[in-house]
């Protein structure tokens, strides 16, 4: 699994909420731009040199851990692009694990806890970035949902190459 690319980290969405953000991504994202599906980033750039020991953890965060409940809450302004906002407590405490797990090696970016969210529109002006977040704001109802696991990709430039899913298989929790 190992290159000299840095690795970026998902979390994995649902099926039906992957498909419908990825045809707003597909949609509004300037086209030059969009090599990717709609995607929640826990990670920007891991070293690549820890992938085997990222590998071992991600396998027991989920087999031990159920999936992590999460809220699309709306829309949210990026300053120059759009974005779905999303609330999960428990993805934001495995994100913290693999943080501790990996402290030293982290980019200044990976360093600090992200606000989870899925990137529809991005590198547009402001006053399109606006006009894109008052269409939207009205049809995109709070909903709840799962995460499914993790993804890993390498970083290739621009287009990323899929190494790996982790899917959560731990006990329910009541």
């Amino acid at each position: 699994m190992e290159g000299r690319e840095p690795l970026i980290l998902t979390a994995t969405l649902p099926p039906d909420l992957q498909a419908w953000a990825t045809a707003l991504r597909d949609r509004h994202f300037p086209p030059e731009r969009n090599h990717l599906a709609a995607h929640v980033t826990l990670f920007h750039a891991l070293p690549p040199s820890c992938s085997a020991e990222l590998a071992g953890l991600l396998t027991r965060l989920t087999r031990q851990n159920p999936p992590p409940q999460a809220h699309l809450q709306g829309i949210i302004s990026l300053g120059r692009g759009t974005a779905l906002a999303l609330a999960s407590p428990a993805m934001l405490a495995l994100r913290d694990e693999i943080a501790e797990h990996f402290h030293g090696n982290l980019s200044a970016q990976d360093g600090h806890r992200p606000r989870l969210h899925i990137t529809v529109q991005n590198k547009v002006s402001p006053a399109e970035a606006k006009a894109l977040q008052a269409e939207l704001a009205p049809a995109v109802a709070p909903r709840r949902f799962f995460f499914r696991g993790f993804s890993l990709f390498r970083y290739m430039g621009g287009p990323w190459d899929h190494v790996r899913d982790w899917a959560f298989r731990g006990p329910k929790r009541g």
